[in-house]
């Protein structure tokens, strides 16, 4: 796979976006901390250096070696990465008189300019720093400002040098894309040729080569991730590739078999293990959430690991992991070591297992895994399906787990699940759950009191999860889903809608 551009992490909350921007470009690029570049930069055809929280004049400043990059390679710097050229090769950095964060318009835009074709005056950009470029580096020309900040942009003579003082990966920098775009493939002339068939194309002749006649076990849950694992697997390896779906007591109704039926008209080689006895058994008077996911972790290595024994001569364990996990086991801020994230989808294997890890879409963000699982014709429905915890029901019961409970929240969460795809808001959803509360409340049903339990609804808008934003539903669904539970769901009597976002709560309740 060719590395096309290389993002250089100084900690900035927005490298993530530019990675992602790039992307959209179809063109590939990979993150690195600012202190552990790649050794061989030969591959590479530019290099973008993120923001940062730091200030370029503080003695913890992120100190990146360019020798090999600066005026060898197109180079961009944002932000951080825009000081740092002003700060260290000719210019100075001071502490701005007019702090500037969010949105700014720019009053210059230098014409003539390739970097900023297209872009005009007033465009707005987004603005997120306290320090300021008093003055720019040696043989540099500025080529754009705001109101407040004149040395917006600048390029450095002789040199395929850029620095913007704005974040071009943001959404609410409007021309940020197009400015990208101008880097990119008019100045350092990258091919944009990413694209989900060519990823798969590559990917599958890899793993031909990578794994031979070896056999794969693969967990999966029934998630976007895992499945379109399993298909890259499979179309490398065919029968090889043993995947183990497990029933863990906490799926949704009819999961279970639902999506076994599925796979099987995947043509997967597929091994459905109900150890739901198993897992309740293990949980039985366990109220504390982390003690609750530490179970359900550990019951769910003692099932795989019993199934994986009846595959013979199994070599590799096949997982869903994405790039947001490999970015944050080795962020420029620390963050997990690499080995605990490697295993993150199947709760963490134990080493006694010895098995190789494969990861296919460990380059790929979430909406790229969609991209790729349309590109091979993985079903809509599929493919668009909402984020489901791995503890499952578990975390969505407070409190202690019994049969009883599990039995009532997943008729409540499929009276609220098919009542969003039947009303044609499933789509409009990124994640929707139902939680079963801890507390009873006192109501009334014809002529009886009544003393049952209360759920709660939650539906959320987000991309990656990080961030989110409760759904405003309609009026009229939330009722005649609030009816629907009270009436059909015995043990239930009161029904309320979570209005938090996150932050400050969390998507999930435990």
């Amino acid at each position: 796979m060719q590395n096309n551009v290389l993002i250089l992490d100084f900690g900035s909350q927005y490298t993530q976006l530019i990675a992602r921007r790039v992307r959209e470009l179809n063109i590939y690029c990979i993150i690195k901390p600012y202190n552990n570049p790649p050794e061989d930069l030969s591959s590479f055809q530019a290099v973008i250096l993120s923001g940062s929280p730091h200030s370029v004049r503080g003695e913890d400043a992120p100190h990146p070696d360019l020798s090999q990059i600066k005026g060898k390679k197109p180079l961009l710097g944002v932000c951080y990465g825009a000081q740092y050229l002003a700060q260290h090769f000719g210019g100075e950095v001071g502490q701005s008189n007019t702090r500037e964060y969010g949105r700014a318009n720019l009053s210059l835009v230098k014409e003539g300019e390739a970097f900023l074709n297209g872009v005009s005056v007033n465009s707005q950009v987004w603005m997120s720093h306290s320090d300021t470029i008093k003055q720019l580096p040696t043989g540099a020309v500025r080529i754009a400002s705001t109101h407040d900040v004149e040395n917006a942009g600048y390029r450095i003579e002789g040199e395929d040098t850029y620095a913007i003082q704005f974040h071009p990966e943001v959404y609410h920098s409007t021309d940020g894309k197009k400015i990208l775009e101008n880097f990119l493939v008019n100045i350092a002339g990258i091919a944009q040729t990413w694209t989900p068939d060519a990823f798969v194309d590559t990917t599958v002749a890899n793993l031909k080569t990578k794994l031979g006649d070896d056999r794969v076990i693969l967990g999966l849950s029934g998630g976007v991730d895992s499945t379109v694992a399993a298909t890259l697997l499979h179309k490398a390896i065919g029968e090889n590739l043993h995947c183990i779906f497990v029933n863990n007591g906490l799926l949704r109704k009819n999961e279970f078999t639902d999506v076994l039926k599925q796979y099987e008209g995947m043509g997967l080689n597929v091994k459905g293990v109900d150890a739901s006895a198993r897992f309740l058994k293990a949980l039985d008077g366990e109220s504390d959430p982390e003690g609750k996911r530490k179970i359900i972790g550990k019951v769910f290595v003692d099932v795989f690991d019993d199934e994986s024994k009846l595959v013979e001569n199994a070599k590799w364990l096949g997982q869903g992991t994405i790039y947001p996990d490999v970015i944050e086991s080795v962020s420029a801020t620390g963050g997990p070591s690499a080995t605990i994230k490697s295993h993150h989808n199947v709760g963490g294997l134990p080493d006694y297992m010895q098995l190789k890890v494969v990861e296919p879409l460990k380059a790929l963000f979430k909406d790229e895994v969609r991209r790729v699982g349309a590109s091979m014709g993985l079903a809509p429905e599929l493919l668009g399906r909402h984020p489901f915890p791995g503890p499952g029901l578990g975390i969505r019961i407070l409190g202690d787990i019994t049969e009883e409970k599990v039995t009532m929240l997943q008729e409540v969460d499929h009276i609220f699940i098919n009542g969003l795809r039947e009303a044609g808001l499933y789509d409009k959803v990124w994640q929707a759950g139902a939680m079963l509360l801890p507390v009873n409340s006192v109501g009334v049903m014809g002529d009886e009191r009544t003393y049952e339990k209360c759920v709660a609804l939650r539906a959320v808008e987000s991309t990656d999860g990080m961030t989110a934003d409760w759904v405003n539903l309609p009026y009229e669904f939330l009722q005649k889903v609030s009816n629907d539970i009270i009436n059909k769901v015995k043990g239930v009597n009161r029904v309320v809608y979570d209005i938090s976002s996150k932050p400050p709560a969390t998507i999930e309740w435990e």
